[in-house]
């Protein structure tokens, strides 16, 4: 499934999207939790931070 979608971004507007993974430490449980989100290119190292 994650193939059909990075093939469908590369094309037209698509390309200036990059896909942002964030790992976070949950207060409650102490596990893992993995955030996805879609930004601009510009906006990367901002959405990082």
């Amino acid at each position: 499934m994650a193939k059909k979608t990075v093939a469908s971004l590369q094309k037209g507007e698509g390309r200036t999207f990059s896909k942002v993974i964030i790992m976070e430490k949950s207060p409650k449980t102490g596990a893992y939790v993995f955030k996805e989100e879609m930004v601009p290119n510009d906006a990367v190292k901002d959405a990082l931070k």
